[in-house]
């Protein structure tokens, strides 16, 4: 009987047919990648956020507890959303480089089985999301098949074939009746080669069972065909970035910058009057009274910005009304249009923190739309929703009482960025931005407090969050160094829509001392405030600052966080002056 021993034989018996553990774990990582890819290019067709890494990130905003995510904001600001996506991708790359070398050194089974279950994951994260359907699943499943399927090819084209296998020479056994293994490349004992099979001439049949090539203990090395990897990677890679440009353009990002930036806007009805003069002191390191666009805070559950074409936004006002009203983005600029001047703060502000800017907004009144719609007498809260889903809650009586809440459409004297809520939002004065500003607004449901919760509301944040009277220190920064001698200590003040009548300073428990308030345009903004001529001796010194609104009352000195209706406590900041 004649014995042929091939390559399949080969390769079945020789452990670098399996690659080590690095190159199957870069294989998942591609694949993974594929998977996103695909996935983002099918989003596109739907919306961003049905992207399974947007959508679960999503339920992780939504599922979190809020002191998780007031710890999240006090560390990283308005980088916490980069900072969870960047987390999950970081958690989807480990795990399949798992599933990669699972599926190499286990079983494809693992590997398919991995890819799937978190195809379903994604999946059931798009579909819960508010307002969501059934094909929001769509981009997460094609995601999964694209990343079950590139899974199998890139293991292929990694490992390396029989012929190609390295073996040492020496390990090699050769028998005058069996068919020879010899290397395809000689040289002294110790180097390796390729294997091919050399045939003896032609002899009796064998009568012993072939004994395949063996390897030695200690000489067991996996192998990769590195050329395969990187080709295959390279190729795997391509296909995800055109995946997620594409899905990109799809999703209609430029077409509503190109909408934005053509965007025409009528002038006001009833233009702001201009800003006083001395209403901005011009300090160095102090705030200035308008906050440009690009320096104005950010605070949103929004992990993928909503990107909301004018040519098909429409705002809904419904529930308890006479007359359910719908409009769309042309008619809305086309109602008498105001300015006004007005401070948000985020209710998320710890005492002398960052979130909160004043700007110049274009808009129409909230309240004679309403008015328009019949609104009922029982109503008491205005449930606004955003284009991605966000609810808020406010409350109706504040809307109605004579202030300019606006559906804002312009900022600082143009169209709203993308990423303050274009074509349109709420700007509320005297509220905390989370029952007051809602961004990409697209309906508001007349509703009642003990009928609705907002999304907020619903977390144990304060139902209807007016604005407490605060201040800040910002010149000097807290561990400044300032040499000794006069030195000006300046910040600014906020009680929107009661105004500030006065700031208070004192150093080292001192007597407290008058600041020079700044001039405002009303009491919707904040106010500037400046004491110019403290006497710095050397040494470590603390400075407070305390502020009293129009209604006479001073802000409280003991401290309290955020939640949940906003911070309390007097700002204090240390330095060292030097002499």
């Amino acid at each position: 009987m004649k014995t042929v021993l091939d390559e399949r034989t080969v390769a079945a018996s020789h452990p670098s047919a399996v690659p080590p553990a690095w190159a199957a774990g870069v294989v998942g990582i591609v694949a993974g990648a594929v998977a996103l890819g695909v996935a983002q290019l099918v989003a596109g067709l739907f919306a961003p956020e049905t992207n399974p890494v947007t959508a679960v990130g999503g339920v992780a905003v939504d599922l979190a507890p809020a002191p998780l995510k007031d710890w999240a904001i006090a560390t990283f600001g308005e980088a916490d959303k980069a900072v969870l996506i960047g987390g999950i991708l970081a958690v989807l790359a480990v795990i399949a480089a798992a599933l990669g070398v699972l599926a190499s050194h286990r079983s494809p089974r693992y590997g398919t089985a991995g890819f799937v279950l978190f195809g379903l994951v994604g999946a059931a994260a798009a579909v819960t999301r508010p307002a969501a359907g059934l094909l929001d699943a769509v981009p997460s499943l094609a995601g999964t098949l694209a990343g079950v399927r590139a899974l199998p090819i890139l293991l292929r084209r990694a490992t390396p074939r029989a012929g190609d296998l390295p073996v040492a020479p020496d390990d090699l056994r050769t028998a005058d009746d069996e068919p020879q293994l010899a290397s395809a490349a000689s040289g002294p004992a110790g180097r390796t080669g390729v294997l091919r099979l050399v045939h003896p001439p032609v002899k009796p049949p064998i009568t012993r069972p072939l004994r395949p090539p063996v390897m030695r203990a200690g000489a067991e090395l996996r192998a990769v065909d590195r050329r395969g990897l990187l080709t295959g990677a390279v190729a795997g890679i391509a296909v995800a970035g055109a995946g997620l440009f594409a899905g990109n353009a799809l999703s209609g990002g430029r077409q509503v910058d190109v909408a934005r930036d053509t965007l025409r806007l009528p002038p006001p009805a009833r233009p702001a009057p201009p800003l006083p003069a001395g209403a901005d002191l011009r300090i160095a390191g102090l705030a200035p009274f308008v906050t440009s666009n690009d320096d104005f805070y950010r605070v949103d559950t929004a992990l993928i910005i909503p990107r909301v074409d004018p040519a098909s936004w429409t705002l809904r006002v419904h529930g308890m009304v006479s007359r359910p009203i719908e409009i769309t983005f042309d008619e809305l600029i086309r109602r008498p249009l105001i300015e006004a001047d007005v401070t948000l703060t985020c209710v998320s502000n710890e005492v002398g923190g960052p979130y909160i800017g004043n700007a110049r907004w274009l808009g129409a009144s909230m309240a004679d739309l309403l008015r328009e719609a019949g609104v009922s007498p029982e109503a008491d809260m205005l449930l606004s929703t955003s284009a991605d889903g966000w609810t808020c809650g406010t409350p109706l009586d504040v809307v109605m009482d004579g202030r300019d809440a606006l559906f804002a459409v312009a900022m600082n004297g143009e169209p709203l960025p993308v990423a303050h809520g274009f074509p349109a939002r709420q700007v509320v004065p005297g509220l905390y931005g989370y029952v007051s500003a809602t961004k990409w607004v697209t309906e508001i449901k007349v509703t009642r407090f003990d009928r609705d919760e907002a999304y907020w509301t619903s977390r144990g944040w304060a139902a209807k969050g007016p604005i407490k009277t605060q201040s800040r220190i910002d010149v000097p920064k807290w561990g400044a160094t300032v040499p000794a001698g006069r030195t000006t200590i300046a910040g600014v003040a906020w009680a929107q829509h009661r105004g500030i009548s006065a700031v208070e300073v004192r150093v080292d428990d001192g007597p407290w001392r008058q600041a020079r308030l700044a001039e405002t345009p009303g009491p919707d903004t904040w106010r500037q405030w400046v004491i110019d001529d403290w006497e710095a001796t050397p040494g470590r010194h603390r400075i407070q600052v305390r502020a009293t609104d129009a209604a006479g009352h001073t802000q409280p000195e003991e401290p309290r966080p955020p939640a949940p209706d906003g911070a309390t406590g007097w700002h204090t900041v240390e330095v060292e002056v030097t002499a």
